[in-house]
């Protein structure tokens, strides 16, 4: 039987970026203990009202069609959220982030259209973008240059056939954050080419320092800019499946549309819970915050002077990109010998392009004391590859293995 070639374009290198994520859960289920920070997925519960809310919901028995488009107390909600002067019509609740930039990119791309994306990128977005048609043109982000998107680079990337921008800020998987004034400069490009200004903010919640203004915001962007965003991370309510969009009207439109033909609408006591997760600032979700933020300090404090490992300090989101390049492995090597021999699961940098080769993604998803040990345990394979690597003697290491264990206690 035939296939259409839609299954071509959302394959590919991409999907087995997870490779070594899905090698861990198969050796915990086999009862080895497995250090997971491979994926982005919180290690907090839903705040409690939140889940009273949608509990409370089923049994008032909404559990019937919604409004395709999300429910209008809902879209009210994330405009409040916002903190912008929006129109609950310019809002379309979606399942999820990634159905949010699925959708978006199906009704503003086709094919032969080159939308500009800072490489390293997520690993779904060459995805995304295939299953229109659409190309990834990728414009590189360099650690020396703390991932940083720089608008001159993203300028000389634009050509006749650039329909788009793609924003991720802060950053998956490197952290950065773009700055008021690059945004600004971005959004004079977007304007002067006719460009769509796509922004994928599901980590704005946990943006460390400062707060970056919304692209919404800025001159003659209301009507080319697109806002994405979610509960995942902010939240804990990544399951939840809860993500939207804000854009112009029409668009709103043409993703109701697609909505009608694909999704159908959100479970109401879904809708209901994410109500109560907006409603105000829960102090569990600025602990939330806050203890991403400790936890990235720790694992930046401990890693510190490590031999053959420089851990890349984010400015937001719940990750730290590990420099491992001075072992002499690859970053796939790396992080396989780290599952293997320590029982650690990171993700490969390769995975999210060619930018972030010889790094490896560390997810801060466990408590501090556990965070600790993985360090420790990169700390020791890591030294173990150099010894290896100066023509020594590993069997001969363990003793001082022991020994470095102890001290870095």
């Amino acid at each position: 039987m035939r296939y259409s070639t839609l299954t071509q374009r959302i394959a590919g290198d991409a999907a087995s970026a997870w490779d070594i994520h899905y090698q861990a859960l198969a050796l915990r289920e086999q009862g080895r203990e497995v250090f997971l920070l491979s994926v982005g997925d919180p290690d907090f519960d839903t705040p409690a009202p939140v889940v009273e809310a949608a509990v409370a919901s089923l049994r008032r028995g909404e559990t019937h069609y919604s409004d395709v488009r999300g429910s209008l107390a809902l879209r009210q909600a994330i405009v409040r959220h916002s903190g912008l002067a929006l129109d609950p019509q310019q809002v379309v609740v979606t399942a999820g982030a990634q159905c949010a930039l699925y959708a978006t990119c199906q009704c503003l791309f086709e094919a032969a259209d080159e939308v500009i994306v800072a490489e390293p990128m997520y690993v779904t977005y060459h995805a995304v973008l295939g299953a229109c048609g659409a190309r990834a043109v990728q414009v590189s982000v360099k650690p020396e240059q703390g991932f940083r998107l720089d608008p001159q680079a993203v300028a000389r990337a634009i050509t006749p056939r650039t329909r788009g921008l793609l924003l991720n800020s802060p950053h998956n998987p490197t952290g950065a954050v773009i700055s008021g004034a690059a945004l600004a400069q971005l959004a004079e490009l977007c304007r002067a080419h006719d460009l769509w200004l796509v922004c994928d903010e599901v980590y704005r919640g946990l943006q460390y320092d400062g707060k970056a203004p919304s692209p919404l915001t800025l001159p003659g962007m209301a009507e080319r800019c697109v806002v994405i965003d979610s509960l995942s991370k902010s939240h804990a309510m990544s399951g939840w499946r809860v993500g939207w969009v804000i854009g112009p009207p029409a668009l709103a439109g043409h993703l109701g549309n697609l909505a009608m033909a694909m999704l159908f609408g959100l479970p109401e006591f879904v809708m209901q819970a994410a109500c109560v997760a907006l409603e105000q600032d829960w102090p569990q979700v600025r602990r939330m915050r806050e203890t991403y933020r400790q936890r990235r300090d720790r694992v930046c404090a401990l890693l510190e002077g490590c031999p053959g490992v420089c851990a890349q300090r984010p400015a937001g989101g719940m990750f730290v990109m590990l420099d491992i390049r001075g072992t002499g492995l690859g970053a796939q090597a790396f992080a396989q010998r780290l599952l293997d021999e320590e029982g650690v699961a990171l993700l490969p940098g390769d995975a999210f392009g060619l930018s972030a080769a010889g790094h490896v993604r560390l997810g801060l998803v466990l408590a501090v004391e556990a965070l600790e040990e993985v360090c420790r345990r990169i700390v020791a394979c890591a030294q173990r590859v150099l010894v290896e690597q100066a023509g020594g003697n590993v069997d001969g290491e363990a003793e001082n293995r022991r020994v470095e264990h102890e001290a870095y206690q």
